[in-house]
């Protein structure tokens, strides 16, 4: 777990410095995720190389456990962000319609960005291909 925990936190900071040093406008973790990826699908393209390059615990099926693991329990990394928004209610005060407007409407936009993509992929697989 400590060496699958490691790399998923290495791909991330890996990720945060190539935005940081790139100036990229997307978030290093998004790199990193992607990063990532790359690292699963090319240890998985190779099954006869991996087991002999890479520790088991990046082969064997932990490092799925360890994202899982850490998906099922990301509801407490929203807790200090919690305690933040409590430790500040003054500024919720002051600007908390706005707050609230920009968080609707980031949901709606989100929402309906998703919808069409849906839509459009939907509509793009479905065409009929066309044979010579």
């Amino acid at each position: 777990m400590i060496l699958s925990l490691t790399l998923i936190l290495l791909a991330q900071l890996i990720g945060e410095a190539l935005a940081r040093s790139s100036h990229l406008p997307v978030p290093g973790p998004l790199i990193g995720m992607a990063l990532l990826l790359l690292f699963l699908v090319m240890r998985d393209r190779a099954t006869h190389l991996a087991p002999r390059m890479l520790a088991p615990p990046l082969v064997d099926g932990r490092l799925e456990s360890t994202g899982k693991g850490l998906l099922a329990n990301l509801s407490l990394m929203f807790v200090p962000a919690g305690a933040g928004i409590v430790g500040r209610l003054d500024v919720l005060a002051v600007h908390g319609i706005a707050l609230a407007v920009v968080v609707v409407v980031s949901t709606v936009t989100t929402l309906a960005a998703t919808a069409l993509t849906f839509v459009a992929v939907s509509r793009w697989l479905a065409k009929p291909k066309v044979r010579p």
